[in-house]
């Protein structure tokens, strides 16, 4: 799928799971942690595409991620493809074909999302505010740049920058530290696990089983069929997927803040 799709997909499932766990766990967080959770998920959801670089010097190209903070974010796709590609050189067997490139290889697997998952909160453990901090302005960006697409290109690389750098200090300062950092590591596996959902349902599918070698191919495509398979950039994605992420999101903010209403009235939900 494209960025903007997956980045719905992200909020869409965030917003769901966190009025799930409110309305059957009594789990109720701030609407400063559900933004902040729902960001950092959409843009989680987009982070796995950080494999398809773009021309570094002529700032073009490359999937949505790697345009985000410009020729920055384009050498580091570019370095990830490169890294993706060399995993998959040494890691492939006979029957795997040989490829140029590293897309939809290393970071669409499950052990990549369990590690970047686990990885974030290790990281904000270990270093405080400043891994915290940097960790939200990459997933803001990409948030802003996969759910607000078109303004995104408009506004520029710039524009974006600055305003995921003051959206991650913003939150920081407010957003308590007590609950925030291991759900930040959550928010972002669950959005790298939604973006190789999402990918499955194209015909180029995603090596979700990796490492696990199966009649002497490691890095075998799993998807659904081609007749049925979603065309990337198509009407069922763009039209039919995104309304559909769009209403689930809404639906779900409309549920949780009806049930903050009845709260805040002492009526029993």
């Amino acid at each position: 799928m494209m960025g903007p799709s997956h980045a719905l997909s992200g909020a869409a499932v965030w917003l769901t799971g966190c009025w799930a766990l409110d309305q059957f766990a009594g789990y109720e967080q701030s609407p400063l942690a559900i933004a902040v959770g729902t960001a950092v998920c959409a843009g989680g959801a987009l982070f796995p595409d950080l494999d398809l670089s773009g021309k570094v010097t002529a700032n073009k190209g490359g999937a949505t991620v790697a345009r985000t903070f410009g020729v920055v974010s384009l050498f580091v796709a570019e370095v990830m493809e490169k890294i993706s590609l060399g995993v998959y050189t040494a890691t492939k067997l006979s029957k795997d074909p040989k490829r140029d490139n590293g897309h939809r290889t290393l970071t669409h697997t499950l052990p990549f999302t369990v590690l970047v998952g686990w990885g974030t909160t290790a990281l904000c453990t270990a270093y405080g505010k400043w891994a915290v901090i940097g960790i939200l302005f990459f997933m803001i960006g990409l948030a802003l740049r996969g759910l607000f697409d078109e303004w995104a290109k408009r506004a520029g690389w710039v524009i974006i920058t600055l305003i995921s750098l003051a959206a991650a200090y913003f939150t920081y300062l407010n957003l308590p530290g007590d609950r925030g950092y291991p759900m930040l590591g959550v928010a972002v596996g669950v959005g790298c696990f939604v973006h190789i959902l999402g990918d499955m349902i194209t015909s180029a599918g995603v090596p979700i089983l990796w490492p696990i070698p199966i009649k002497r191919r490691m890095w075998r495509m799993i998807g659904i069929p081609n007749k049925i398979a979603v065309e990337v950039g198509g009407k069922v994605e763009t039209k039919i997927l995104r309304t559909a992420f769009t209403i689930v999101s809404l639906l779900a903010v409309l549920g949780m803040a009806g049930t903050a209403v009845l709260r805040r009235f002492n009526i029993e939900v």
